[in-house]
Formats: structure tokens, C-alpha cells, sequence
């Protein structure tokens, strides 16, 4: 996913201030703009879940 500069850092204060990988936050909105563009959203919660149980190199660093 593609975003501005300004944006891009945004991102990364809002998830360092609240422990979240930024790499899994970009995956999990790069997800659902996928399944945006589908007739039928079958999956998605499934889609979600999977990412949120995918470990990110932010992730093992907070451990």
C-alpha cells in the first residue's frame, strides 16, 4: 500500500505510541481495500484474522 510521506509517518507514531507493527497495520488496510473491490466479501474475516496472528519483525521486537 502506497501512502504520502506525511501519512506514512503518521502511521508510524500512531503504532509506535500503541505497540502495533506498522507492517501489519498497512497489511490489514491493503486487505480490505483487496476485498473492497470484490462483489462478495466472503472471507475477509478470515483474511483479517490471519494477519493478526502473523508475527512481523515489529512484533518480535517488542517481545
Amino acid at each position: 500500500m502506497t501512502l504520502a510521506d506525511d501519512d506514512q509517518q503518521l502511521l508510524r507514531e500512531l503504532c509506535e505510541q500503541h505497540g502495533v507493527s506498522t507492517e501489519k497495520v498497512l497489511k490489514l488496510l491493503e486487505t480490505v481495500r483487496d476485498y473492497e473491490l470484490k462483489d462478495r466479501r466472503t472471507g475477509v474475516y478470515d483474511a483479517l484474522r490471519d494477519i493478526l496472528k502473523t508475527q512481523f519483525s515489529a512484533d518480535l521486537e517488542a517481545e
